[in-house]
């Protein structure tokens, strides 16, 4: 006897699954994460990102113009920090006219309904790598969250509509909170980076900002007594809810593919949105394959997008934003 129920009933054809289909993802859904670097006329392709690039601040206009046109609502801004200004303190993070508060003021004043958000971390600004500041060998966690919060009262300074540490220092979010409400920003959001796993996946983005740890004695060789073990999942929910506490508007999971039970966990637990950040390295995997003919390129890329939504991503960064919106079009 045949079963009453056959669900391939539905699977007849596109129409009709398009109909049921349960999740659907749009441009809405992409953050584009953009590299700056100085200089003028320069799009520069990062050798671990095929197709992806650093821009500079006069070429920087025409991408979020292109990027507002996909219907791509926010970037979060990212910037090459020259070596001759950087320190152990990242002092060049709260200059008025760095690199950084520069790029959130070109973007606004070219799509000024575009969502900026700003990476808040020392590892570009500083001499080791590090997101943190460096004194005998460790990571100081205090000292570094003061840093870390004069840095994202500068961007917002700036005009950055949210804040985006990614640093995982304990304490930051309520000390950046407090400062932003004490000098008056209490309209700027935070995006906490809340589950930022020590990931292997993240060696094209330093490549990007020539951002990783150095190989010096004394200095620590990875970010483990920070960031948090990949092998931990309750960890990851009592980050994201300390985050809530101390004031973050939105929180993060990164990485996003190999995360995405503790994407629905955090989903489950929390109700503020719940961003995902598809790292370089699944980035790069993708293209490295396509590039092979191993896999369909355009076809992985939106399983992918859409397998992070439908784990309980509100929305992603991705290196696929300006892509995926065009294919989604």
């Amino acid at each position: 006897m045949f079963p009453l129920q056959r669900n391939r009933r539905l699977r007849t054809n596109e129409a009709l699954r398009s109909l049921v289909r349960e999740t659907i993802v749009t441009p809405n859904d992409f953050q584009a994460p953009l590299f700056i670097v100085e200089g003028e006329n320069k799009k520069e392709e990062i050798a671990s990102m095929p197709g992806y690039f650093r821009y500079s601040l006069d070429l920087l206009k025409a991408e979020v113009k292109e990027l507002w046109g996909l219907g791509i609502k926010s970037v979060l801004l990212f910037v090459k920090v020259e070596e001759n200004l950087k320190d152990n303190k990242g002092t060049e993070a709260v200059n008025a006219e760095g690199l950084m508060q520069r790029a959130i003021k070109t973007v606004k004043d070219t799509v000024p309904e575009m969502i900026v958000m700003t990476d808040v971390a020392l590892d570009p600004y500083s001499i080791y790598g590090h997101d943190g500041i460096i004194e005998n060998g460790k990571v100081l966690n205090d000292e570094s969250v003061e840093a870390l919060a004069k840095m994202a009262l500068s961007h917002a300074q700036a005009g950055a509509d949210f804040v985006a540490p990614s640093d995982m220092m304990d304490g930051r979010i309520l000390a950046m909170r407090q400062l932003l409400e004490s000098e008056g920003f209490v309209n700027t959001g935070i995006m906490s980076y809340s589950a930022k796993y020590a990931s292997a996946f993240y060696g094209p983005f330093r490549d990007a900002l020539d951002s990783a740890p150095v190989d010096a004695q004394d200095i620590p060789k990875d970010k483990k007594t920070y960031q948090m073990d990949p092998a931990n999942r309750e960890e990851a929910i009592k980050e994201t809810l300390m985050d809530i506490e101390e004031g973050a508007d939105i929180v993060m999971v990164k990485p996003g593919l190999c995360y995405l039970d503790i994407v629905r966990d955090i989903k489950n637990a929390v109700d503020v949105p719940v961003a995902v950040y598809q790292v370089s390295g699944e980035y790069a995997m993708i293209k490295a394959a396509s590039e092979k003919g191993w896999l369909d390129h355009d076809a992985v890329v939106l399983e992918q997008l859409t397998a992070i939504k439908r784990a309980g991503a509100d929305f992603v960064s991705t290196y696929f934003a300006k892509y995926a919106a065009k294919l989604l079009s």
